[in-house]
């Protein structure tokens, strides 16, 4: 810290040494050019562009340090910072301009010395922007940067300061020698000007004072090429400042960038507000997992129920009813009075809809719903309701046609399944503590464990699975489960939660909620691990982890891709190549590294095109590590054995002969750790898409 502070100093005053002589140097330059006498002698361009060398240079090493103090997500913070300390610079320039031309006006004087004061000062002001602009966007640039990034980066850095040697041995950047790597420069500043994953980041109010602030960056922009452009028509100046290479390509980077940043702003602006719902629905869709855990009750769930579901469908009226005795009790209400809920209950029994899931969009198409007068067009009805137990039913109400499309709808469906389990899982937990609490935990977890594990896959023509899982105890940590994605495109996912009990079973809840609510975006394995990972560190102990893999099968494109969060690696025979393998790739599991940014280095996606025949195994530790008497383990040599004696049948048998060879090699009931298998095979005829 110590060395920098005075580092900065050094540099501070060796720029002001530099300017004033170099300001000394323009006005005895001026002076004799009037007088029509010699220049003196050390007017000479070698030391003059000696100069002004060493006062960019030591502006840019200045800001380059002192932006590194810069730290963290604020980035309107970073654009105030540019605007106030930089983009002033521009306005100061205007204001001495105008005082400069108002002085030759009034007073008809025109003073050349005093043409080339402001000319200097206007010099260093936008050396200060350039370096200010120059190394602020440098730090939003390598935000989340990868190690290409960085070294194209450290590359400009050289090549823009090797520029300055044009300058010093006073060679004209224009020549046809020099042109085309200026060019060359252009284009790789362009390159640069596409990294902008901080955008992404801000808000949509922040967008909004974020496109004030980098138009009046980009003004400042304006102002400075503008006097620049104009006063180098001017003959009566001894000296032309845009004729440094240097400042032209530094001038094009801020320019270049600012304007990038400022379109990606505003063409992004409509779509923000989207992005800010789907992160909010996640978070309460992640505080109905986390309401067992923290004690709530079930009017608390209700409450959040309510308010997350107005919040995703921006609902005009609804409300909520609870069922005891199997009686409605109004509980919550939006926007709507009892008769009006009156008369909408008489008519949707009427119509032998009760307490149904039920979607209209298009109310004033009902004869009966037209003739209630209503100022609603849009509804939504949402029971939560096991096989056996109706808990609730939620109505949401909008003023427009159309109001519910089918993301909002899932997005919907998939808040009242969240409650519904957790309900069910309060009252669970409310009976077993009437109840001997071992016994009766234990029953509750192994229920929660069974309602999320899938009993069937989806049977397509593409491929066959068949899949094994038994607990070492009542209740175990593993779990899998799928989502169809799109009419082509399947996602599965198996995963291993620390710990057994009834904790890992909630774990898994809230894995699975994580796992449905993050997919309903598509997005790719390594960004589902890495927003996982975020989302499991606010709510996961600090002695807890879970393990998990993630494929998206894509039939159109025969092939899918994976990312392993510290699981087991997946067994694979490629029935081209005749070979049975391990893919081997990098991951770390959720929860070990709660700093989000330093995990996204630990995850790693994979692509793969499957041929027909081709089988994939997947599977959790305890097949592997499964130990016979002599304590010898099951190991993955002896399943990729297993693999190349059987990968020729169908899957289920493929299934049974690997737990048929792991229970002769253990024994019986010899189980120490949960087991889990899933087996893959692509069917050798694969339909046309």
């Amino acid at each position: 810290m110590l060395y920098k502070t005075n580092a900065k100093s050094l540099l501070a005053i060796s720029a002001l040494i530099s300017w004033l002589l170099l300001l000394v140097y323009v006005l005895l330059t001026a002076e004799s050019t009037l007088a029509g006498t010699d220049a003196p002698r050390f007017a000479l361009p070698f030391f003059r562009n000696l100069l002004i060398v060493i006062f960019i240079v030591s502006v840019f090493l200045f800001q380059r340090l002192q932006t590194e103090t810069l730290k963290g997500m604020d980035f309107i913070g970073y654009l105030w910072n540019l605007f106030s300390k930089a983009g002033v610079t521009a306005y100061l320039s205007v204001a001495l301009y105008l005082v400069y031309r108002v002085y030759n006006n009034y007073a008809d004087v025109k003073s050349s010395l005093l043409l080339h004061l402001v000319y200097q000062v206007n010099f260093a002001l936008l050396v200060l922007f350039l370096a200010k602009a120059f190394y602020i966007w440098r730090q939003l640039l390598l935000y989340h940067k990868n190690k290409f990034l960085q070294i194209a980066w450290d590359w400009f850095e050289l090549l823009l300061a090797a520029t300055l040697l044009l300058t010093l041995f006073n060679f004209d950047y224009t020549n046809y020698v020099f042109l085309p790597l200026l060019a060359l420069m252009g284009f790789y500043i362009l390159f640069l000007c596409t990294n902008m994953k901080w955008v992404a980041y801000l808000t949509f109010n922040n967008k909004s004072r974020s496109l004030v602030l980098l138009g009046a960056v980009l003004l400042s922009c304006y102002i400075f090429v503008r006097f620049f452009l104009n006063t180098s028509e001017r003959t009566d100046l001894v000296i032309d400042y845009s004729g440094v290479g240097f400042l032209l390509l530094a001038m094009m980077f801020v320019t270049m960038y600012t304007l990038a940043a400022f379109l990606v702003s505003l063409f992004s602006l409509p779509t923000s507000s989207v992005f800010e719902q789907k992160s909010e629905d996640l978070l309460n869709f992640q505080r109905l997992s986390l309401s067992i855990q923290q004690g709530q009750s079930e009017a608390q769930v209700y409450d959040m129920l309510f308010e997350s579901t107005i919040k995703a469908s921006d609902a005009n009226a609804a409300w909520f009813e609870v069922i005891r005795n199997s009686e409605p009790q109004t509980t919550h209400l939006l926007n709507i009075q009892e008769p009006q809920i009156n008369s909408i209950r008489h008519l949707l029994k009427a119509y032998n809809i009760n307490n149904l899931d039920y979607i209209n969009n298009n109310l004033g198409r009902n004869p009966g719903f037209r003739g209630l007068a209503l100022p609603w067009k849009s509804v939504a009805i949402l029971p939560l309701k096991t096989a056996k137990h109706l808990s609730g039913v939620l109505y949401l109400l909008k003023d427009v046609e159309g109001g519910f499309d089918q993301e909002t709808v899932n997005v919907l469906r998939t808040f009242t399944s969240q409650t519904t389990l957790t309900i069910e899982n309060l009252r669970l937990v409310n009976e077993s503590l009437q109840n001997e609490r071992y016994k009766e935990e234990l029953k509750i977890a192994t229920q929660v464990q069974e309602s999320l594990i899938p009993k069937t896959f989806p049977t397509d023509s593409w491929f066959e699975i068949s899949t094994h899982s038994v607990a070492a105890k009542e209740v175990g940590g593993d779990f899998y489960d799928f989502l169809q994605l799109s009419e082509s495109r399947i996602a599965i996912i198996i995963g291993d939660v620390s710990g057994k009990g009834i904790s890992a079973a909630f774990h898994m809840a809230q894995m699975k909620g994580i796992f449905h609510g993050l997919m309903q975006q598509d997005m790719a394995p390594s960004e589902f691990m890495k927003q996982a990972n975020s989302a499991l560190s606010r709510c996961l102990e600090r002695t807890s982890f879970i393990t998990s893999s993630l494929y998206i099968i894509d039939y159109r494109m025969k092939g899918f891709m994976f990312a392993r969060a510290g699981h087991c690696h997946t067994l694979y025979y490629n029935s081209m190549m005749d070979d049975v393998f391990y893919f081997s790739t990098e991951g770390l599991g959720l929860g070990i590294i709660r700093d989000n940014r330093n995990y996204a280095g630990h995850i790693r996606e994979m692509y793969y095109d499957y041929n027909p025949g081709d089988v994939m195994v997947i599977y959790t530790d305890g097949i592997i590590e499964a130990r016979n008497a002599q304590n010898d383990e099951y190991g993955e040599e002896r399943l990729q054995h297993m693999l190349k004696e059987t990968y020729h049948l169908e899957a289920e048998d493929i299934k049974y002969a690997i737990i048929n060879d792991l229970n002769d090699f253990t024994g019986p009931g010899n189980i120490y750790d949960d087991q889990t298998l899933l087996v893959i095979k692509f069917k050798p005829t694969q339909p046309n898409t």
